[in-house]
Formats: structure tokens, sequence, C-alpha cells
């Protein structure tokens, strides 16, 4: 993929896409959006912003990232998980809830649940439980439709995504 970065004035990479999480025991799982951000060559930043033990912290960050040239935001949460709701009731970004499944959850259902059902007037688009790779690639297709090369990457990503299986399922199919 090519890298596609957008420059700031005082000439550093600015990040388009802020990937932030209420712990950093949900760095193993929102490691994978990182990734897709490093594979399309967009840049990134990542921290952790807690709803619950950093309030101020959260708000100021919900505030102004759309004033630092952020474009998309990616939440990730478990537990309660209401970052990436309460995020996106302050902000005027999109924002990507991945529900992480923490080890005193019940299965990660009250993480989905949490960052799901948000009211009217607030969305957030939700990926699936530890889903951090599609949430990182919902935000390439988000920040595509205002970057034709970008949207040409995500096509030839979904052409080789299906060669990949298409080779799978011929393999399967001579018996080798």
């Amino acid at each position: 993929m090519a890298k596609r970065t957008t420059t700031s004035k005082s000439g550093k990479t600015a990040p388009q896409v802020s990937i932030i999480m209420g712990s950093d025991s949900d760095l193993p799982v929102m490691q994978d959006a990182a990734r897709v951000m490093e594979e399309f060559g967009i840049a990134y930043e990542i921290t952790i912003v807690s709803a619950h033990r950093t309030p101020q912290r959260m708000m100021r960050f919900a505030e102004q990232a759309h004033v630092r040239g952020i474009r998309v935001i990616i939440a990730g949460a478990g537990g309660a998980a209401h970052l990436p709701g309460m995020v996106a009731s302050i902000t005027p970004l999109p924002v990507i809830g991945v529900p992480v499944k923490s080890s005193n959850s019940i299965d990660g259902w009250d993480s989905l649940l949490s960052i799901v059902q948000m009211p009217n007037g607030v969305p957030v688009a939700t990926v699936a439980l530890n889903a951090a790779k599609n949430a990182g690639l919902l935000a390439v297709q988000i920040l595509s439709t205002a970057d034709a090369d970008l949207r040409d990457a995500m096509i030839a990503y979904k052409q080789e995504m299906r060669k990949q299986v298409e080779a799978k399922a011929k393999k399967l199919s001579s018996g080798k």
C-alpha cells in the first residue's frame, strides 16, 4: 500500500485517525486497528482515554479531536464500555466502537450492548466483539469517500482478499 499522510503546519505528520481505549488491557485488541492504519499508510495516534477514570481528559479529547485534524475516532472499551458513546456525544466526528471482551465481563455482552444501544442522536458505528481490524477497515472506507487513492487501495485490498479465498477454495477442491 502507498503511504498516505497529512502534514501539519509544523511539518510533522498529522494523524487522521485516533485510536483510543479505556485501559491498557485493551491494547492487544486495539493494535489490530493500528496495523490497518499502517497497512494503508494512514497517520494515526493511539492513546488511553478512560471515560470513568479520566472524564476530564475524555472531554478535552472529544472536544478537540476535530480541531487537531482527526477525521475518524476508533474507541475500544470493555465492561460498561461507555467510552465510545460518551466521546460520540461530544465530538462531531464519526466514532467507531469496538467492544472489548474483558476478563471480568459476561462473555463480552456487557461491552457489546453498552456500545450498540446508543440513544437516537448519538450514533456509534459498532463492530463485532474484539474486531478492531474491522473498525480500522471501516475508518479507511470512511476516509476513502474523500480520497480516490485511498478508495483505490481499498478496492485492491478487497480484490486481494477475494483472490486469497478463491485460491484456498481451489486448493481444498483439488484435495491438496
